[in-house]
């Protein structure tokens, strides 16, 4: 560990096309382009030595650092400090637009504001995952470094005419560049890498340097004073908000479930997946956070984005049926799932998981999810459209007939399929919402049928879901194993909050999956999920169970339980997947969900708190 920043040590920047992490000490070691899910550039997060990085950081080695985001932006800053002088690295990227692009910038300004610092700087790629080598060619104005593939990235200095000449200060070793800048207060320097270039490498004036920072800030501004969120953690909430769009493919509307790949569940176990594609389940949710705040383009965005997957695929249905869980953010499936046995993954923790196994797993549960987010979206204005309508009623014709089967579930479990409760109570709302849309819009509609269907899952779920022996609704039929997916089945009207089989079973997770709030997803050891390990508690579900409480009128427990979990995000307000016992983050980061949960359990939270 002593070799690899702990996971919460991460700032995310990102131009709405792909992200890139930064640490607390100035490295940036996880980067990929064009897009989250393409091949990395840096990715010394997953390999110290072999995943290349780009580090601007004191010569000092004693020093104390700071980070922090400029108020209601994505541009970070951060600070070192030392008897000698106090410098900033401010780093972001530029916007790209909603246009696919290949050219993606990373922008790095460093500046002293008291006495001297002198900082080192290195910028060290590695292309495709450390694969391809690559060769570096230094010119007066800059350097380009190429890959074997032809893939470029080209480094511009941020300099005035006076300035000394970045080239002459750098050299370059295994065809990495290495810089030694000293500064005194007031001066600043700075460098912009860039993918995609469509020229030589330039110096890039102070002025024009000033006037990309700025327009950054105002898009980032601007987009934030859309929110219409007025209650109480507003900065928390809108810190979320951020980062969610930070996490959105502006091309297409797919928000990817995390930027990175491979972080662990447990350090040196196998739960390492790769999270840079957009999920069902996880993108539904963001149609609730959206709107909940008033960003009603993303959500139109990812509607017309779960449109076309509904579509494009209606009357072909899979072995899994007409939809997949995930697919990648331009709407492709190929997520064919790889192990990069060259990289030795964070702190030792491999496989290193490239692609998703799970992508084809039969999870019933995104039919519900999906529905649920299309009639939110309806209630909001938006409207889904012949074509779409019919598309759905192929899908809901397809569950009627499928729904009383065993499923992988959603926690994507390896160890086999189960009749699980979370995936029933899924499909009653699958059938529950498409008989709300049909009603509300007059729309043709095989009503009796869909009636039918809900009033059997429910009917089901209550005699098999629910255990006398726990007095609680257990993960899968025939087991006693509680899962706190089932938290959402209050939230969703399958039962009301205050019936005494939801608060019994709100009780029996209290006992068993909540560890001084933070809660477990369910037992491994009870329920073996096809894995080796254990993992931390899930920082979504923490979330889920806030708004559970606030539902069922226990307002002061959920709100110490809310409390208690601002205490376990990062400097900056970001949660990775999972928290450990000692209080560390752990998992992909940041994660989309947890950030989506939190939205919702804080507007839930606030509401019952005012009510109250």
């Amino acid at each position: 560990m002593d070799d690899y920043p702990l996971i919460e040590n991460h700032g995310l920047i990102g131009d709405l096309q792909t992200a890139a992490l930064v640490t607390t000490e100035g490295a940036i070691d996880w980067f990929c382009s064009p897009r989250f899910d393409s091949p990395s550039v840096f990715g010394a997060l997953l390999d110290k030595e072999n995943g290349g990085h780009c580090t601007v950081r004191p010569a000092h080695r004693a020093h104390a650092t700071k980070q922090l985001y400029l108020p209601d932006t994505a541009i970070l800053v951060t600070r070192f400090m030392t008897e000698a002088g106090a410098g900033e690295v401010i780093d972001f990227m530029p916007v790209t637009g909603t246009t696919a692009t290949d050219r993606h910038r990373l922008v790095r300004l460093v500046r002293c504001v008291r006495g001297t610092m002198t900082f080192d700087v290195e910028v060290a790629p590695r292309f495709d995952y450390g694969l391809m080598k690559h060769e570096v060619h230094i010119t007066q104005h800059g350097a380009v470094f190429v890959a074997e593939d032809g893939t470029a990235l080209t480094l511009h200095p941020v300099r005035e005419p006076e300035d000394e000449r970045l080239t002459e200060i750098m050299t370059h070793r295994d065809a990495d560049v290495q810089v030694s800048l000293t500064l005194a207060a007031g001066e600043q320097r700075g460098l912009i890498l860039e993918m995609g270039a469509d020229g030589p490498p330039r110096e890039v004036r102070r002025e024009e340097h000033e006037r990309i920072f700025d327009e950054t800030a105002v898009f980032w501004r601007n987009w934030l004073a859309q929110s219409r969120y007025t209650g109480r953690w507003r900065e928390v909430v809108e810190r979320s908000a951020i980062t969610l769009k930070l996490m959105t493919f502006a091309p297409s509307g797919a928000l990817v479930a995390a930027p990175t790949a491979a972080l662990p569940e447990q350090l040196g176990g196998e739960r390492n997946w790769d999270y840079r594609f957009t999920w069902i389940r996880d993108a539904s949710f963001s149609v609730y956070a959206l709107l909940g705040l008033g960003f009603t383009e993303e959500a139109r965005a990812f509607i017309v984005w779960l449109g076309n997957r509904v579509k494009e695929r209606a009357g072909r249905h899979g072995a899994t049926g007409p939809l997949n869980i995930m697919y990648k953010v331009d709407g492709s499936s190929d997520l064919n799932e790889q192990i990069l046995d060259h990289w030795e993954g964070y702190a030792g923790s491999a496989p290193v998981r490239i692609g998703n196994g799970a992508a084809t797993q039969l999870q019933l549960d995104i039919y519900g999810e999906a529905l649920d987010s299309i009639y939110f979206a309806h209630r909001h204005g938006f409207t889904v459209g012949h074509g779409g309508w019919t598309s759905l009623r192929t899908d809901l014709e397809w569950l009627a007939d499928h729904w009383d089967q065993a499923e992988e579930g959603i926690w994507e479990t390896r160890g086999g399929r189960q009749d699980f409760t979370y995936g029933r109570v899924m499909s009653w709302l699958a059938f529950d919402r498409a008989l709300r849309l049909a009603e509300a819009t007059g729309w043709p509609s095989a009503a009796d049928r869909w009636r039918a269907e809900r009033d059997a899952v429910y009917e089901q779920v209550m005699a098999k879901g629910w255990s006398e022996k726990r007095r609680a609704f257990v993960q899968h039929y025939g087991s006693e194993v509680l899962d706190s997916s089932l938290l959402r089945m209050a939230t969703v009207g399958f039962i009301t909050p205050g019936d005494p089989m939801w608060t019994a079973t709100l009780d029996a997770m209290e006992e068993e999956l909540v560890s001084d709030s933070l809660v477990y997803r369910y037992n491994p050891s009870a329920s073996p999920d096809g894995l080796r390990g254990s993992e931390g508690t899930f920082s979504l579900c923490t979330f889920m169970y806030v708004d559970a409480l606030a539902r069922a009128g226990r307002t002061d427990r959920a709100r110490l339980v809310f409390e208690k979990m601002m205490g376990y995000a990062n400097h900056l307000g970001l949660y990775s997947e999972e928290i450990d016992p000692t209080g560390r983050q752990l998992g992909n980061f940041p994660q989309a969900f947890t950030h989506l949960a939190l939205i919702d359990s804080a507007i839930t939270l606030n509401e019952a708190l005012d009510a109250h």
